[in-house]
């Protein structure tokens, strides 16, 4: 029961723009932007935001039917990180004037489904989510750090602290026993994340 309410809980706060980070904003110099400037950097971090949305969602399944305490704690640390990239791309789209994504309830339910199938599977295949979808997200990070205005040093540096932490979570669930992916879910994966990423940039 206690499980089910902080899930709910998490939710709640997900969708409701309540989330607060436990580490400061990454901090850089603030600098002017051109107004395409400025739309592009509200267009990749509010992907980035949706992909937190997602985040919060997958490792709340996930710690929800984890087997083990151990591996319930693993995913609740990490959710804490994703609640603090949460918060920061929120925080940074406001600094943009932009706004978050309009479907943001559908892809949290479609990511606490997602992710209550991987902790069904069992830990290790839940762990080989994990891996599989932290690496990808992590790649599509570095690709935002590419696309990115070269002046925009405030969404660099959230983004490039996010890309840190994700790379750390997957090395911290493959040490943990995570079991490969199938081939064939991983392109699954990819082929959902990009659809997300293009409708995220508009919606």
């Amino acid at each position: 029961m206690d499980a089910l309410i902080s899930s709910a809980d998490m939710a709640l706060r997900t969708l409701s723009r309540s989330a607060r980070s436990a580490r400061p904003m990454p901090a850089a110099e603030p600098a002017t932007l051109s107004e395409p400037e400025r739309r592009l950097s509200g267009a990749l971090m509010r992907v980035n935001h949706v992909g937190e949305v997602c985040a919060q969602a997958l490792y709340a399944a996930q710690a929800l039917t984890a087997r083990t305490p151990e591996l319930r704690a693993q995913m609740s640390a990490a959710a804490r990180d994703e609640t603090d990239h949460l918060a920061w791309t929120e925080r940074r789209l406001d600094e943009l004037g932009d706004r978050t994504s309009l479907l943001n309830p559908l892809w949290y339910a479609g990511a606490f489904a997602i992710g209550l199938v991987a902790g069904r599977a069992g830990d290790r295949y839940s762990l080989g989510f994990v891996v599989e979808t932290e690496r990808q997200v992590e790649q599509h990070l570095a690709g935002h750090l590419e696309r990115l205005p070269a002046a925009d040093h405030r969404s660099r540096a959230v983004v490039s602290v996010m890309q840190a932490d994700e790379a750390r979570h997957a090395d911290e669930a493959q040490q943990a026993g995570a079991a490969p992916m199938p081939a064939p879910v991983r392109w699954l994966m990819r082929a959902a994340a990009r659809v997300m990423t293009r409708t995220a940039h508009v919606l």
